[in-house]
């Protein structure tokens, strides 16, 4: 037997700004019931005037606020399942990791990641990876860790640590959604070795790891 949504549009888009909520709130839970923070980020709206529209915005509640983009809203991070499902029941928020406590993230081009992601070393420095749209790769490490100088010099190479945060799977975005290239629970929901990872990021890049004598970190936190 199948069934056949309604047709009033009021009664449709009701329906899937609910099955959003749900998939967001379920996610956020996850996250919270493996001990990893995070924060109720601005709400994607604009849906029904199309995928690209400029219509389209994130909305974070405050009045006035100028911010079209992805961004926090004033709610806390959380790690207590109870609390993020309440926020989750209210609004569709997006999903962010607040980076610094239970991983830093390595955000890098997607060539530079698929490249990491294939080394032969990825199995010893393994860890999860998510991708957001427009290419952008997302390496969950260790926190507490800086960017090898080799690496510090690539201009798209962020590390977001203390005070930053990352938008994380399902979370819309414009033009698609945040999702897992190599979920968490494939390897544990432990985080990766962050010199492993960019010591294979060198490689692929021809520029090869620092000895462990030089090994001196530059911070690149993000705004």
């Amino acid at each position: 037997m199948s069934y056949a949504l309604p047709s009033d549009p009021a009664w449709q888009e009701a329906f899937m700004l609910a099955w959003e909520r749900f998939k967001l709130r379920k996610a956020a839970v996850e996250y919270t019931a493996h001990g990893w923070p995070v924060r109720p980020g601005a709400a994607l709206v604009g849906g029904h005037a199309g995928r690209h529209s400029r219509r389209r915005r994130f909305d974070c509640g405050e009045a006035g606020c100028p911010t079209v983009a992805c961004h926090p809203t004033p709610l806390p991070p959380t790690a207590s399942p109870e609390v993020a499902a309440a926020h989750w029941r209210a609004r569709p928020y997006s999903v962010l990791f607040p980076t610094g406590h239970a991983f830093d993230v390595l955000e890098v081009p997607a060539a530079l990641g698929r490249a990491a992601l294939l080394g032969d070393g990825f199995v010893a420095a393994r860890g999860p990876v998510a991708v957001a749209p427009g290419g952008r790769w997302m390496f969950l490490v260790l926190p507490g860790h800086g960017v090898l100088p080799e690496l510090a010099q690539q201009p798209e190479v962020v590390l977001h640590g203390p005070d930053s945060w990352v938008p994380a799977p399902p979370s819309p975005q414009f033009g698609g959604r945040v999702r897992w290239e190599l979920p968490p629970d494939a390897h544990g929901w432990r985080p990766a070795e962050p010199y492993a990872v960019q010591a294979l990021m060198l490689d692929a890049l021809g520029a090869g790891p620092s000895t462990a004598s030089d090994r001196r970190t530059t911070w690149r936190a993000a705004a």
